[in-house]
This record gives structure tokens, C-alpha cells and sequence, in this order.
């Protein structure tokens, strides 16, 4: 029998609580009215506020979420992209920081937990249906087996599920950060390109949207033509709608790089129950990514193409898969406590 997705039954619910997932990007924000209804979603622009707190107590002064009952609130968790250890918090990728008591005491929560954005994304895993996935080429799922989560966004996200008894443990992982492996001549040269402006050129730092943008630069000069100054949304943009050679060839290195690294995180972890991609960014690409090489490069393991060859790969579709996984996570402490 497969894992279950809680270690024990969540207790009842006396008031809404606060589910929270916060990118180097945006701020999204949700209510959990009871178990596993989860509504009045807000996406704030990180941008636009000056700290965390300052986007939370304009989320919960909408009007709606007053409504919902959000000054009753005293349970929250909150997913972040960042490493969560010990009390202080600054952001990877944004310029965030705070101490998760000290906003626990000023916004009078009971609870308030704080997790990595992929730790929470991969406890929703299980949870996921078969309309808020879909799979990418072959492969059948083992049960009882790992699941491996890797998603290309602000950053690269990375994590996995390893069956624990009768539930699920979520790794702690910054597998993004691993040292970028070119395959062919063209990564090479990418490769080669990016060392010229970092030290370390990790896999983070061409697989998300400063990484789709890197990649353009470097083929344009391997092209020998010159680099317009696009950013990454128009560099997909082109690409999908067969306005650029070249930004088509970004897209294409960006899928075939993402295969190699989904491969490493599959023999790792031995994730025979699949390989899960998240993040903003592949989505996006629609039925691009499927024609993409991909799978091809996902298999492309030497004596070990025939092993990956029955893992299968899936894109999550649904909107806001993390919230479901931050639900499990504070259900499963509230009851603990």
C-alpha cells in the first residue's frame, strides 16, 4: 500500500487559517476555511511592499478576507524560498528578511510555521489529482517509492518525498545550488560564457528566468549575432510563437539541461516513483516542453538509460500546489502539539 498523506487525523477547524507561499517574486496568500477548502487566493508583487509583513496585513485587509474571518486567524504557515534554520530569515533572492517569532508575536498568530517553498510543494505530492498533473513521455510510477520534485522559477527549487511508515518525509534540499554538467558542445560554450560573470556557475544560475536569459546571451554570441536586451518572459514569448531562431534554441538548451539535471535527481534519490516538476516557468512553455528533448536528455544516462527510462515525469498544473502541502504540514503540527 502506498504512503498516506498525513501522519494523523488533522483536528477540527474553530477558525480560518493563513497558508502562505512566498517567491523571490510574488506573495501569494490563502485562507483555509476547513479541511481542504482552500479560497480567497491573493498574489502580491513582492516588489511593491516593504516586508513580508507589510504584504501580510495588506492581504488580510481586503475586504473579502475580513469577511472570511481573517482577524480570527491564529494558525499560519507559511512555505518561503529560502532555507528555513533557526529564527532569522533573509531571502535568497529578494531582499527580505525577519525573525518568524518576532512577526509571530506582532501579528498575534498562536502558530506560525515557516518552511522551504519546495519542502512544502513536495508534501503536496500525493495529494495532487490527475487533472493538476500531467506526464511527460513514459514511464510507471513504483508505489512505495520516492518521489523527486525539481522546479525552474526565480530561482531552481529542488527537493524530494521519501516514504517514512505510513506518511512521507520531505527532504530539506538545495539542489539547485550542485555545479552546472554541459553535455554537448553548445553547453560547453554556455558554460564557458557563464564564468566569465560567476565564480560558480550552478544549475540554479542558467535553469530559471535570469538563467533562460544567461542562455540567450551566450548563443547569441555564439551565433555571432547581437543580444537584444530581452528579458525572460519575451525571450519565451518568441520562442512560442516562432518569432526567433534564436530564442527557439534558448528554449530548446533550457528543456535539454533541465532533462540532465531531473536525471541526476532521479538516480539519486532513486525516485522510481517519478519525477515532478514545478516552478513558474515550464508551465508556461505548454506543449513546447513536451516536444522539447527533455525526456530524451532525461534518459540519457549511459548504462543507466534503460533504469530512468521507467521513471516517469510530470508537470504539475496545478495553480497553487504548495498550499496543499503547506495544509498537511500545519494539520499534522497542530495536531502534534
Amino acid at each position: 500500500m502506498a504512503p498516506q498523506p498525513f501522519f494523523v487525523m488533522p483536528p477540527p477547524f474553530d477558525a480560518p487559517r493563513l497558508l502562505a507561499d512566498i517567491g523571490g517574486t510574488n506573495a501569494r496568500f490563502a485562507l483555509e476555511l476547513k479541511p481542504g477548502c482552500i479560497a480567497h487566493v491573493v498574489v502580491l508583487p513582492c516588489a511593491e511592499h516593504a516586508s513580508l509583513t507589510d504584504a501580510l496585513r495588506a492581504y488580510l485587509a481586503l475586504p473579502a478576507i475580513a469577511a472570511a474571518g481573517g482577524a480570527a486567524i491564529r494558525d499560519a504557515a507559511f512555505a518561503i524560498a529560502h532555507p528555513v534554520e533557526g529564527d532569522l530569515v533573509r531571502m535568497t533572492n529578494h531582499h527580505w528578511e525577519f525573525s518568524i517569532e518576532a512577526m509571530r508575536i506582532d501579528c498575534a498568530f498562536q502558530t506560525l510555521l515557516l518552511v522551504n517553498d519546495f519542502t512544502a510543494l513536495a508534501r503536496s505530492l500525493p495529494l495532487l489529482s490527475s487533472e493538476q498533473k500531467y506526464q511527460i513521455g513514459a514511464g510507471l510510477a513504483r508505489s512505495s517509492s520516492a518521489l523527486g520534485l525539481i522546479g525552474p522559477g526565480t530561482g531552481l527549487g529542488v527537493s524530494g518525498l521519501i516514504p517514512c511508515g505510513d506518511g512521507w518525509t520531505a527532504l530539506l534540499s538545495e539542489g539547485g545550488h550542485v555545479s552546472f554538467s554541459p553535455i554537448d558542445d553548445s553547453e560547453i560554450a554556455i558554460l564557458q560564457f557563464a564564468l566569465r560573470e560567476f565564480d560558480h556557475v550552478s544549475a540554479e544560475r542558467l535553469l530559471s528566468g535570469a538563467g533562460i536569459e544567461l542562455i540567450y546571451r551566450a548563443l547569441a554570441e555564439r551565433a555571432g549575432v547581437a543580444a537584444e536586451a530581452l528579458q525572460a518572459p519575451e525571450i519565451m514569448r518568441r520562442a512560442l510563437a516562432g518569432d526567433s531562431v534564436l530564442c527557439d534554441r534558448v528554449i530548446e538548451a533550457f528543456c535539454r539541461m533541465l532533462g540532465t539535471v531531473a536525471g541526476n535527481l532521479a538516480v539519486t534519490l532513486g525516485a522510481r516513483g517519478g519525477i515532478y516538476i514545478g516552478g513558474g516557468i515550464v508551465p508556461r512553455l505548454g506543449a513546447r516542453f513536451g516536444q522539447s528533448g527533455f525526456r530524451t536528455r532525461f534518459e540519457q544516462k549511459g548504462r543507466f538509460a534503460g533504469y530512468l527510462a521507467h521513471v516517469p515525469t510530470y508537470v504539475i498544473s496545478a495553480p497553487y500546489p504548495a498550499f496543499l502541502g503547506l495544509s498537511a504540514i500545519l494539520s499534522e503540527a497542530l495536531a502534534l502539539a
